[in-house]
């Protein structure tokens, strides 16, 4: 029995994706809690070794890629076999995943399969001291509180975590790990989907892939004052998220809610404009670079959290802010 601590790596068109090097970055600190090997699982199909030692070179012991044709692209039937498979024969003790398509799709069979443990959505993983077991902490009741799951009797304990709850694990150069390359069985790969296409969606850049956020909240007090938020967020490049109240009041579509019962999201400035900074948002935004905080009240907690306050009007601080900003790209 291995022991180890597994993480399943995603690609897409044989680059290894970002989201694999976040939760290598949870994976490093469990391995190094338990004093076991690091393990990145990718399946795809002739994935080089160049990119296989992307993920050495950020934390991983050891890469397994399985490969095939059948794998290029996400599958739910042969990835899941494939996985179990894996996890029968070398019995890892934490499996990770991200809560990604793949991760919320593979790891719920999976967990069926093998009888084993899963807490889905995690915002933070940790070791018991005395027991080694897996802390899960996750939102629940609504994100009105976080619960700690433990699996002391299943193995693998297994989690997926929200993407970009955590920064990418860094490069060490010249770090050095064992790639494992494994061809299935023809009885592992077998579907009964086919993948025939692939269009992507038109839709404006989501909260959770942009570089800039500027998120609205109560202090906004109605609707159609969000506008202010989108003229910055415009001039800015970025996209408009908001805090739950704001999404609850129709402000902004559940899917620019930024929070434990909402996205979490990493980037590289983040402007919260009337927002108080309750534990619930500050969980989905404080990992971003860099943040700002506008707000009428100087007690505000989101002030703890930022770079750079601005206590006053945000009816006259933002649209003071996005003239200057507009003058600036002239």
């Amino acid at each position: 029995m291995s022991k180890n601590v597994w993480i399943l790596a995603e690609q897409r068109d044989g680059k290894v994706l970002d989201v694999s090097f976040e939760l290598l970055t949870r994976g490093i600190k469990l391995a190094e809690k338990l004093g076991v090997k690091l393990i990145a699982v990718l399946f795809g199909e002739a994935v080089s070794d160049d990119e296989c030692n992307r993920l050495i070179e950020r934390g991983a012991d050891g890469v397994i890629c399985a490969e095939a044709p059948q794998l290029a692209t996400f599958l739910p039937e042969p990835y899941t076999a494939c996985l179990c498979d894996l996890i029968k024969r070398e019995q890892p003790d934490i499996m990770l995943a991200a809560a990604t398509t793949t991760g919320r799709t593979v790891m719920p069979c999976t967990a069926a399969r093998l009888r084993a443990g899963l807490t889905a959505d995690c915002t933070n993983l940790d070791i018991e001291e005395g027991t080694g077991l897996l802390l899960q902490t996750r939102p629940a009741a609504g994100g009105n509180i976080m619960a700690t799951i433990k699996t002391p009797d299943r193995r693998p304990q297994m989690a997926t975590v929200r993407p970009h709850s955590e920064r990418p694990a860094p490069v060490q150069a010249g770090r050095k790990g064992d790639i494992i390359r494994w061809k299935p069985e023809a009885k592992l790969l077998a579907s009964h989907v086919k993948r025939v296409g692939y269009e992507a969606a038109e839709q404006t850049m989501a909260i959770q892939d942009a570089d800039i956020v500027v998120s609205v909240g109560r202090g906004f007090k109605k609707g159609e004052n969000v506008a202010l938020a989108e003229q910055l967020a415009d001039v800015l490049g970025g996209a408009v998220g908001a805090s739950r109240e704001a999404v609850d009041r129709g402000w902004r579509p559940y899917s620019a809610q930024v929070g434990l019962s909402g996205k979490t999201v990493s980037p590289k400035l983040y402007i919260a404009v009337g927002i108080s900074g309750a534990v619930q948002h500050l969980a989905g935004m404080q990992t971003s670079e860099t943040i700002i905080a506008i707000n009428s009240d100087s007690e505000a907690p989101i002030f703890q959290y930022a770079e750079l306050g601005l206590c006053g009007d945000l009816f006259t601080l933002l649209p003071m802010l996005t003239e200057r900003l507009k003058k600036e790209e002239k």
